[in-house]
């Protein structure tokens, strides 16, 4: 097996998964991203130690920690933004800018009022 092929998969989908995080606003879409760069690292480390022909097989090993890590990631993840939508009704990442839900005058958060326009005044005819 050449040595060129799972790495420039690896980049591949290292690279897919940058721009995921980079540019999707849904939260889901953004874990799935970092779950494909954990894979792309992943083929990296299973690659190397095939070709080093390393005894101890240490990125296997490394591998099945990495796999161990991404699935708590993604439990805690999942639950953190079932969590969210459970409480905002909502999981776009660019509008979850306070975590806080501290009711203003109107009953409304403060990030909820933020995000309301301001309202405009007519001429009087």
């Amino acid at each position: 097996m050449h040595l060129a092929y799972p790495t420039v998969v690896a980049a591949l989908l290292f690279s897919v998964g940058v721009y995921g995080v980079l540019a999707r606003r849904n939260a889901i879409l953004v874990l799935m991203s970092v779950e494909l760069m954990l894979n792309a690292v992943n083929l990296n480390l299973v690659t190397f130690d095939v070709w080093y022909r390393d005894r101890l097989h240490g990125g296997q090993v490394l591998t099945l920690f990495t796999i161990v890590i991404a699935a708590a990631e993604v439990g805690l993840g999942l639950a953190i933004v079932l969590l969210v939508f459970r409480n905002r009704q909502m999981i776009e990442v660019d509008r979850l800018r306070a975590l806080s839900e501290d009711s203003g005058p109107s009953g409304e958060s403060e990030a909820e009022a933020g995000n309301r326009p301001e309202p405009v005044e007519e001429a009087a005819p």
